[in-house]
């Protein structure tokens, strides 16, 4: 079974990324804020649980979000594999991540990160801003906020999964197609480790 982990900054290119390997290699995207919000719509125990902690203005704990990928997993039992987009964040979330995994008996395949420098991504937001009617893409401060914030918080995340030898950095500036392809040659050279 395949599974990614795609990794990159706000405005790096996740999400064109992901749904062209979704298409060519038949994966599942498992969007941590997609299962929230299907979690909550479909008024599961845990949408339920998490809707409560939102709505107090909390972040939802691991666990909660472990499960709802748990669910995803356990009702995809014959996918091709999956593609992981936004999660982990941390290394608590990457560690339970593996556990989970294992429980079925997979693994994280490769983590792609897209790279891409500070001012090429403050400009793509701010250009995606103007269409995208986010307040968070319009704000150059608040764009270099989550930047920052990002390169804290998931640098460590990146590092865990270069220990295990699983982390690939494919610069994220250039043609769609040709990032595309950078990040399939190294899907196939992880599929024939």
């Amino acid at each position: 079974m395949l599974n990614i982990v795609l990794f990159g900054p706000p405005g790096a290119g996740k999400g064109t990324q992901s749904q062209k390997l979704i298409e060519k290699y038949q994966l599942i995207h498992l969007s941590t804020g997609d299962l929230l919000r299907s979690e909550i719509a479909q008024g599961t125990q845990l949408g339920l649980q998490a809707k409560k902690l939102m709505d107090e203005g909390l972040l939802v704990p691991d666990e909660v979000v472990i499960g709802m990928i748990e669910s995803k997993i356990a009702d995809n039992r014959s996918a091709a594999g999956f593609i992981f987009d936004g999660f982990p964040r941390t290394v608590p979330q990457a560690e339970a991540l593996d556990q989970l995994l294992q429980k079925y008996d997979q693994g994280i395949s490769c983590m792609i990160a897209l790279q891409v420098d500070e001012e090429e991504l403050t400009k793509r937001l701010l250009n995606r801003g103007k269409t995208s009617g986010r307040p968070d893409d319009a704000d150059e401060t608040l764009i270099r906020k989550r930047v920052q914030e990002y390169n804290t918080k998931t640098t460590p995340v990146a590092d865990y999964y270069a220990q295990q030898g699983k982390f690939y950095a494919v610069d994220g500036i250039g043609e769609i197609e040709e990032i595309f392809t950078k990040s399939c040659e190294i899907i196939e050279a992880c599929q024939v480790a």
